[in-house]
């Protein structure tokens, strides 16, 4: 899938030019971050982002000079935390939908944490890199396609490294995992798995009192695609290493027809609630099919409609070995004690446990400690001016699944996944977590 002609024309075009890549080294680097004094973080959308905020404040140098959202009591309090915690007083910025443009002309921002609604996202980040500012954006980091050409040129041309938060890579387990792969415990890794199963309609796509639509509803009604793959593949890649040695080169996806969402209505609310016979695009499970160059498969479901516990189900397989996550059981290949049979993950976990997870004297919070981890890497990559621990290539092939698959599903075959890397994949090595 080639690059369509508004993106090299509007985007790029806009972009200040030059030979720079978004790894650069840091001497080249044009970004307002200071290794003396604090980091002047901004934060734009205060629902999630406020939680992430609040991570943020347990990092000593981090100043959060400015808030922004749509709605004022959410901005009243993020300062009122903000004064209570740190004794820092951020400025509001809550106009309109634009004045985040304000915000981040005035403020002299080092990063900005992206978290409004996902249409947001890639036009916030484009405008922040165009500033020389470090975005951190919540997922997926774009929608579309071509936002995500927009988000590579763009780091690349600017020099502005540009993440994702991304928060399940830097879970305690995954990371283990990536040690393991990177010590050859699992031999060659051949297929792996995952999911983002969690039953999220009475919390998050409709309020649980009266039904009424929250903000991620309409893309229930208007798409069929896997629309939310980053919690599922962020480890994955890494596992592979997608885009350091290898890349996607196809993938292919089918929807179930959707049942699950009217059944909850009429559950929930009776047969004469209007949403039990609303229409809706989205299949209850897509699974997706992908293929690298190198000759791995792995296999994504979304899964938000239908009652259940939560899982990821994450595997991983190789030529020496086998990971599952829901089972909470490993075996590998002339160490495990019994012949094919499983054993015990966690004390695999704790002996191959990765160096972001060592204690620092700060509290775990955020969903097990991960927000925090993945907010203190970010940080300390805008602190040395540097590449950020989740990267532009990463952020937008995790990104990318979400309309790809849709097309897929449309089509009812396989589609040709881009190379956002540009043939850098064959000779970068693996980055993350290193």
């Amino acid at each position: 899938m080639t690059r369509r002609d508004f993106v090299k024309n509007s985007v790029a075009a806009s972009v200040a030019l030059g030979a720079v890549s978004p790894l650069m080294a840091s001497s080249q680097m044009t970004t307002a971050a200071r290794t003396n004094g604090n980091i002047r973080v901004g934060v734009i959308g205060l629902g999630r982002g406020g939680g992430l905020m609040g991570e943020l404040l347990k990092i000593s140098d981090v100043e959060i000079v400015a808030v922004c959202d749509l709605f004022k009591d959410r901005a009243d309090r993020a300062v009122a935390t903000c004064k209570e915690r740190r004794n820092q007083t951020p400025k509001i910025y809550c106009k309109d939908e634009k004045t985040y443009l304000e915000m981040l002309d005035k403020e002299r921002l080092d990063a900005v944490i992206i978290a409004p609604y996902w249409e947001y996202h890639a036009p916030m980040a484009l405008e922040a890199m165009k500033r020389n500012i470090y975005p951190a954006i919540e997922v997926p980091c774009a929608l579309t396609v071509d936002e995500c050409w927009a988000l590579v040129e763009t780091s690349e041309k600017t020099g502005i490294p540009c993440m994702m938060l991304e928060n399940w890579s830097f879970r305690r387990d995954n990371l283990a995992i990536l040690n393991m792969i990177r010590q050859g415990l699992f031999g060659e890794i051949v297929h792996s798995h995952c999911a983002h199963s969690h039953d999220c309609i009475d919390h998050w796509f409709f309020d649980s009192q009266t039904g009424a639509d929250k903000w991620p509803a309409k893309y229930l009604v208007n798409y069929n695609r896997d629309q939310y793959p980053t919690h599922s593949v962020g480890p994955v890649l890494s596992w592979l290493d997608i885009n350091c040695g290898d890349r996607i080169t196809e993938i292919y996806s089918t929807a179930s027809a959707s049942k699950g969402i009217n059944a909850y209505f009429k559950r929930k609310f009776g047969e004469d609630h209007p949403n039990t016979t609303r229409v809706y695009k989205q299949g209850d499970i897509v699974t997706s099919l992908l293929k690298t160059a190198k000759g791995k498969t792995f296999v994504i479901n979304y899964d938000l409609q239908l009652p259940r516990p939560y899982s990821n189900r994450w595997l991983i397989q190789g030529t020496l070995g086998v990971y599952d996550e829901e089972k909470g059981g490993i075996y590998l290949n002339g160490k495990s004690p019994k012949y094919h049979e499983w054993e015990d993950w966690k004390p695999y976990e704790e002996q191959y446990l990765h160096r972001w997870w060592q204690p620092d004297g700060t509290e775990a919070s955020g969903h097990g400690g991960v927000d925090y981890i993945e907010l203190r890497e970010f940080i300390n990559a805008v602190r040395a001016k540097g590449p950020t621990p989740i990267d532009v290539y990463d952020s937008v092939v995790m990104s990318a699944i979400v309309e790809l698959s849709g097309i897929s599903i449309e089509k009812n075959q396989p589609v040709q996944f881009p190379d956002f890397t540009k043939g850098k994949w064959e000779t970068r090595a693996p980055y993350f977590g290193i």
